[in-house]
Parts: C-alpha cells; sequence; structure tokens
C-alpha cells in the first residue's frame, strides 16, 4: 500500500473543510508533518490556526464561512479559487470535503430546523463546494476526497437524517469518480468511510461518551492515514478497519428492512437514558 506521504507528494495546494477538530484538524497536522511546504486553504466558521504554530500558520489560509450558508460558501470558494490561482504554484489540487455532524435522534429530534441544517451542510455543501471548485481542479488536475461513514452502507434508525446524508456522499462520490474517469479529466474522486471515531462528534450528535465503543473507536490519525493511503492507491472508496469493512460488507448481505431493524437496535443502545453522558 502506498504511504501518506506519497499520496500528498503530488499537490500544490490542500483545500478543506472544518479543520478546527477532529478528522479535519489531524489532516493538517498530518500534512504539516508530511509535506510542510504544501499550502492549505481551510473553510469553516473557526480558525484551525490557533492550534498550530507561527512556522505552520505560513501555510495555513483560513476563510471563514458557515458552509451551511449557499451564499457565504460561495463567496469563500470564489475567494479559494482565485487565492490558489495567484498564490499557489501550478500543480494539482486536492479538495478535502470533511465538515458535517450527525444528531442520534428520533426523527425530527432535536427539532426540524438541525435536521435540515444537516441535510444543508452534509449533502448541499459537499455539492456545492465540489460543483464551484472543479473548474479549477479541472485546469490543475487534482482529486476530491469526501468524508462519508459507515453508517452510509445502510438505513439507520434513531440516525435516519445522518445516516440519508453519509449514503448520499457515498454514492454521489464513487458515481463522480466514474463520471470524472470516463471523460478523461484528470481528477478523481474517493468517498472515505470511518466508523466510530474519537472525536466531538457523539456530543454534537447527543450520545456522548456512549457513541465510544470499546475495540470499535479509531483515532482521527488512523483514519487520515488509511484514507491518504487509499488516495494514492487510486481507490474510489474505502471503509476504515476491518471491523468496519467486516460490519458494512455484512450489512450489503440482507435486506435494507432487516439492516435498519439491526441497526436500529443497536442505535437505541447507544443512546442513554436522560440524554447524552
Amino acid at each position: 500500500m502506498p504511504s501518506p506521504s506519497e499520496a500528498l507528494q503530488p499537490f500544490s495546494a490542500v483545500v478543506l473543510t472544518g479543520g478546527s477538530s477532529g478528522i479535519g484538524k489531524s489532516f493538517i497536522e498530518l500534512i504539516r508533518k508530511l509535506k510542510p511546504d504544501l499550502v492549505v486553504c481551510n473553510l469553516s466558521r473557526r480558525d484551525p490556526g490557533e492550534f498550530f504554530s507561527a512556522d505552520d500558520r505560513r501555510f495555513l489560509n483560513h476563510f471563514a464561512c458557515d458552509l451551511s450558508r449557499p451564499a457565504e460558501l460561495a463567496a469563500a470558494a470564489a475567494d479559494v479559487a482565485a487565492f490558489v490561482e495567484r498564490k499557489v504554484p501550478p500543480g494539482p489540487v486536492l479538495l478535502i470535503n470533511n465538515s458535517g455532524f450527525g444528531a442520534f435522534t428520533p426523527f425530527p429530534e432535536p427539532n426540524l430546523e438541525r435536521q435540515l441544517e444537516m441535510v444543508d451542510l452534509n449533502v448541499r455543501a459537499v455539492v456545492h463546494l465540489t460543483g464551484l471548485l472543479l473548474p479549477l481542479l479541472r485546469r490543475r488536475g487534482g482529486a476530491i476526497m469526501n468524508i462519508a461513514s459507515v453508517v452510509g452502507f445502510m438505513p439507520t434508525p434513531q440516525a435516519a437524517t445522518y445516516g440519508a446524508t453519509k449514503s448520499f456522499v457515498l454514492d454521489w462520490t464513487v458515481a463522480l469518480n466514474d463520471e470524472l474517469r470516463a471523460a478523461q479529466t484528470g481528477v478523481r474522486a474517493i468517498a472515505v468511510c470511518p466508523g466510530t471515531t474519537a472525536t466531538s462528534f457523539f456530543d454534537v450528535a447527543g450520545v456522548g461518551r456512549a457513541g465510544l465503543k470499546a475495540g470499535m473507536t479509531m483515532t482521527t490519525e488512523d483514519v487520515v492515514t488509511i484514507a491518504l493511503e487509499a488516495l494514492a492507491a487510486g481507490k474510489a472508496q474505502v471503509v476504515t478497519g476491518w471491523k468496519n469493512r467486516l460490519m458494512t460488507f455484512a450489512a450489503t448481505l440482507v435486506s435494507k428492512p432487516l439492516a435498519a431493524k439491526i441497526a436500529g437496535a443497536v442505535l437505541r443502545r447507544m443512546r442513554p437514558a436522560g440524554g447524552a453522558q
């Protein structure tokens, strides 16, 4: 398997969403370690620069925006494209659509507005930003990495909207990759499907530490390493960790109603009585 360092070598810039925490922050940390001169452009509300040294921040460029708001996303994307064309030497660009959140609650809890915001961020923002930056990637060459999830392989009662958004990201990315390949664009796409990962995701989703299961939880560093290795290997899809691969394979062998019944039973046990712990 090619190394993460090999994956990064062709690129002159990385455009990343959600770099201030979790998997996104680990992407920046590993990039800084493996290819410290690689220019990183981050789109999110919070500036990840506060977590890094002054030397690291020379290569970290923050474009503040709320990705769930189309006008803000469009303005930030235009600024990023202009910045890359003016300031970054010729070479391919890696776009990493990482931002997203979940709610492990019966629909429409905690409220319908939050459910719709999830769709806006997890689905619409991915399609929107990719569409806006694809001309840049076509001109320079590059790749698109979209962070999906193992829950994209199955219906997920108690997280119906979240699971469906990740199913969209998974299917859309794999289909997009084939379109780009067939058209000989010089751009490719890969869907990364983590399982349980040690981030603040479960606090936001409403299950707290109950969502972190011993033996199933991976670190963000592991997820990022596997993602970059799969990118270097030319894969269109990767599930992180052998236990997660086994689970997703099993989900494809049963009917969706049965997969939903099993997933629902598991997710109900994850949610502690009285809310998050």
